[in-house]
């Protein structure tokens, strides 16, 4: 990874067409770029699908990766944005071995501190969900795994909105609306 390379999020819109997702990501292939997360879900318009894509690259590459997805057929808009211009949430889950978690209070001292939850409790394991940043995820994990009582962990894909007050492809949306209106 150069030393350049920033952690760019992608908010792609959609129509909720079957095959966008593999256009999309052949996009990132063809140039050789790793995507460290993706999350696909419906978005606040009817009939629209968000992608929510993070990938580490220079700002020049991302530039050109989002051209290139916008230019499909089926993308209604793309924009790449930094951590600072949006509002990020993951969710992990931790499973825990409940024999270890029973024996050893300071387990329940370290969920406590980070403001996470158990949701389930059985015999065999202790299921944690924590929801918040990235690093707040993985700073728990660690924390958890130096206990040595982590049997599986996955984190979701980042979910994001922008700090504007409505989404962009609201605007653009309306905007075409009045041009074929």
């Amino acid at each position: 990874m150069e030393h350049n390379n920033k952690l760019y999020t992608l908010l792609v819109y959609s129509e909720n067409v079957a095959g966008i997702l593999n256009q999309v990501t052949a996009v990132f292939t063809r140039r050789q770029v790793n995507i460290e997360s993706l999350n696909v879900s419906a978005s606040s318009i009817e009939h629209v699908h968000k992608y929510t894509i993070t990938a580490w690259s220079d700002e020049d590459q991302i530039r050109k990766i989002t051209a290139q997805i916008e230019k499909k057929v089926d993308v209604i808009k793309a924009n790449y944005f930094t951590d600072d211009q949006l509002f990020i949430r993951e969710t992990g889950l931790y499973k825990l071995s409940t024999e270890k978690v029973l024996e050893n209070p300071a387990i329940s001292r370290t969920i406590r501190r980070h403001e996470a939850s158990i949701t389930e409790v059985n015999p065999t394991y202790v299921i944690v969900m924590k929801n918040g940043k990235t690093e707040d995820i993985l700073s728990l994990y660690y924390a958890l795994n130096e206990f040595d009582c982590v049997l599986q962990y996955t984190r979701s894909g980042r979910i994001a909105v922008t700090r504007a007050k409505q989404e962009q492809v609201s605007e653009f949306l309306e905007e075409r609306e009045h041009q074929h209106g």
